[in-house]
């Protein structure tokens, strides 16, 4: 039996290629989009989009009144992102979130959310197999070395920095990590922001440019060594394969799971 399904930021770069991951799953129904504009329209009748009779809502609460759906998908922006998870919670439509950028109080809000409506959500910084890798790695790294980095690269049009990604792995280090203040106790920045936001003690690094897509370098040393931990993406479709692998999941939950390495 198909999966019912609503998509959030249809026309956007990761919008459009969840798009098409799916039309092509057999077992995935796309049943309505939600786009700020283009309202009553269908998706067929949108540039550059699939000639699907898909119907577009502005308006959220009528859209989710009037579709049958089982999974939400959200690909936008974190001010709209954080009301649509919970309006899907609250109509008992399961989200899989891509959007970056929630501070902890909103996610510990959705948290409660889903669990007291017993209705699963996934929330994943980053829907990359190997990036999450990267990320456990990095974890399992921080028992063994104190002085980390983190730098992440990212496309000119990313509106929250650091990366979502980048903060999550700093979370798991520190699960493992010693806290520990780095550099020079008498450093001094000559620029402000010179070294970077900082973590538990561990700076982190955001550069945007255009060209980049996602990509992160989680760089750790010690006497007479360093480990580098790296991955890129090099295309929106990397993060297809986590995405289909959620709206699977989800399915079967009752509360939240914020990061894709909870539920692999």
């Amino acid at each position: 039996m198909a999966i019912n399904i609503i998509l959030a930021g249809p026309r956007g770069r990761m919008g459009s290629a969840a798009v098409k991951m799916v039309e092509n799953e057999s077992d995935f129904k796309l049943v309505a989009c939600i786009d700020r504009k283009h309202s009553g329209k269908q998706l067929k009748d949108i540039e550059g989009q699939p000639s699907l009779p898909v119907p577009i809502y502005e308006d959220i609460e009528k859209c989710f009144q009037e579709v049958n759906a089982d999974v939400f998908i959200d690909l936008t922006v974190p001010e709209v992102g954080y009301y649509h998870t919970k309006t899907a919670i609250e109509h008992h439509i399961r989200p899989v979130v891509g959007t970056t950028g929630f501070t902890d109080g909103q996610i510990g809000e959705i948290a409660q959310l889903a669990e007291g409506e017993n209705t699963g959500c996934i929330i994943a910084p980053n829907f990359a197999i190997g990036a999450v890798l990267m990320m456990k790695f990095s974890e399992m790294a921080g028992k063994y070395f104190s002085d980390v980095e983190i730098i992440e690269k990212h496309h000119d049009r990313k509106l929250d920095a650091p990366s979502g990604t980048a903060k999550k792995t700093a979370e798991l280090i520190m699960k493992t990590r010693e806290p520990k203040k780095q550099g020079h106790p008498d450093e001094q920045e000559t620029i402000s922001g010179a070294r970077g936001a900082e973590m538990d003690g561990m700076h982190i690094h955001s550069l945007r440019l255009p060209g980049l897509v996602a990509h992160q370098e989680v760089i750790f040393g010690s006497s007479g060594q360093t480990l580098t931990i790296k991955h890129d993406s090099l295309n929106r479709g990397s993060f297809m394969e986590g995405i289909k692998l959620s709206v699977h999941k989800v399915m079967d939950m009752k509360e939240l799971a914020y990061g894709l390495e909870n539920i692999l």
